[in-house]
């Protein structure tokens, strides 16, 4: 019987789990603030791990003001995250921005617009229908 899930997927699992613990009781830079992980990618051979995150940032606080503190303490998350998982290579952690997000907020601005639009166009082909007769 195969495998329902690969262990890179397993892992990255468990890894986003741990990351999720690491950053929410152990990370204390004000830098870094709330922190959401959505995703975890990690190599073939488990060196590297891409971590996928969103900032919910309070004040003048930025996204990268926060991601490069991530990026600083990820040493540290390292550190813990092999103490945290027992793994014979403990992956390098990687921290990128999540644009899907904000992309999807983009995109259903978009639809919702378009949608208005139509209906605009149509109540006014109605009107003008009417108006004929």
């Amino acid at each position: 019987m195969a495998k329902e899930y690969s262990r890179t997927s397993r892992v990255s699992q468990q890894v986003q789990k741990e990351l999720a613990r690491i950053l929410q009781q152990e990370v204390k830079d004000p830098r870094i603030g709330m922190v959401t992980i959505s995703g975890v990618d990690i190599t073939r051979d488990l060196a590297y791990a891409k971590v996928f995150v969103t900032f919910l940032t309070i004040g003048d606080q930025t996204n990268d003001e926060s991601l490069e503190g991530l990026n600083a303490a990820s040493g540290y998350i390292r550190k813990l995250l092999g103490k945290a998982m027992r793994l014979r290579i403990v992956p390098e952690v990687r921290f990128c921005f999540d644009e899907t997000l904000t992309e999807g907020l983009r995109i259903s601005e978009l639809v919702s617009g378009a949608v208005k639009n139509d209906k605009v166009k149509f109540d006014q082909a109605g009107r003008s229908d009417e108006d004929e007769e």
